[in-house]
């Protein structure tokens, strides 16, 4: 459990931008890694797909909580 609080706070560190970055990194690592597995392919780390897949929802939610708080403060 202490790996996701560690992850949880290096991504709230980084700046919307980097958290861009990072989302669509992920998101070809995640197609790629589908992409194989749809053709057969062995995959090395089976859990990497699920391991992607919440990295890449723990983004989407701390971007959409940003964008929350800033129309609230905007208001």
């Amino acid at each position: 459990m202490g790996g996701v609080i560690k992850e949880l706070k290096e991504l709230r560190s980084m700046s919307d931008e980097e958290l861009l970055k990072e989302l669509n990194n992920l998101r070809a690592e995640y197609r790629d890694l589908m992409t194989k597995i749809a053709t057969g392919g062995a995959v090395e780390k089976p859990t990497r797909a699920r391991n992607i897949r919440r990295r890449i929802a723990r983004i989407l939610t701390i971007l959409r909580e940003r964008k929350v708080k800033g129309h609230a403060i905007a208001r």
